[in-house]
């Protein structure tokens, strides 16, 4: 079964893979022939059966009961993000689940505040499409434009993964963040487009999408490598805009007072005043 027809069965799999058996407690004898635990021995440490557990990974029982579920989570060691993220992978979930959504503009007055603030910011949907910008953000970055995909550009892109000093633990955030936020809609035909492309031309993709991390993003610092003011660190903050689901005011900050400060300052009087939203790709 692929990910669209069983997907509790596939982050089951996934995430067995990741567990080592010293981090389970197992003594390790003999050469394993496989990554991870072993399916038996999931089951073992869940307190449940073999044959039950086997069955929930082949997706012939989709109605685990929350309790077993905390048990295979405890043994997965799985945190709050990918436990929630499990238990919209039963059968019971997709029924209840909110509609898709819809794309849309930013609304206008997020654009405004958007050109009022003085740090690089971006308006991003949940693929990561760049919706609008402030001048500074394309100071920052020439990547950061209407139009262009955050994902395609940090996979892709050459200059780009250069300005990152922390590149690896930016795709790391970046993919894990886009599991939590597509959730079971993997039928949604921008986010299939997206992952085969990426899937298709970047090694680095496939192998942290394989994992099945799955996280929001929280405020942390990024570090850039720029061209201009050299090496800076900024925080990025992620936003929810209300009354436009999907939609987030993305904003890079420095630390007060700090030498960060003064060197997106020069950026900021440098830039060029550019504005505006894609229009809504087709679904």
């Amino acid at each position: 079964m692929s990910e669209s027809t069983n997907p509790l069965g596939t982050f089951l799999r996934a995430r067995r893979e990741l567990v080592t058996p010293e981090q389970a407690g197992i003594p390790q004898l003999g050469v394993r022939r496989v990554p991870g635990l072993r399916r038996e021995e999931v089951a073992m440490l869940a307190g449940i059966s073999a044959d039950y557990y086997l069955r929930l990974e082949r997706g012939r029982d989709r109605h685990p009961s929350v309790q077993v579920l905390e048990s295979i989570a405890r043994v997965l060691r799985l945190d709050d993000d990918h436990f929630a993220h499990l238990l919209t992978l039963v059968a019971e979930v997709p029924r209840h689940r909110r509609p898709r959504p819809r794309r849309q503009a930013p609304p206008p007055g997020i654009l405004k505040l958007l050109e009022s603030l003085p740090q690089p910011a971006v308006i991003e949907d949940r693929y990561f499409d760049v919706l609008a910008v402030n001048r500074t953000a394309t100071a920052l970055s020439p990547a950061l434009a209407v139009g262009r995909n955050q994902l395609l550009d940090l996979f892709l892109d050459p200059t780009v993964q250069g300005m990152h000093l922390d590149w690896e633990q930016v795709t790391e955030c970046f993919v894990a963040n886009l599991r939590q936020a597509v959730g079971t809609d993997v039928d949604d035909p921008r986010f299939i487009e997206l992952t085969g492309e990426l899937c298709l031309a970047s090694p680095r993709f496939r192998q942290l999408w394989a994992r099945h991390e799955v996280r929001g993003q929280r405020g942390t610092p990024i570090l850039f490598d720029h061209p201009r003011v050299g090496q800076l660190t900024l925080n990025r903050e992620r936003l929810s805009i209300d009354g436009a689901e999907g939609l987030h005011l993305v904003v890079y900050h420095p630390d007060a007072g700090s030498g960060d400060a003064g060197k997106l300052a020069q950026l900021a009087a440098a830039a060029v005043p550019t504005s505006g939203t894609t229009a809504p790709r087709p679904v």
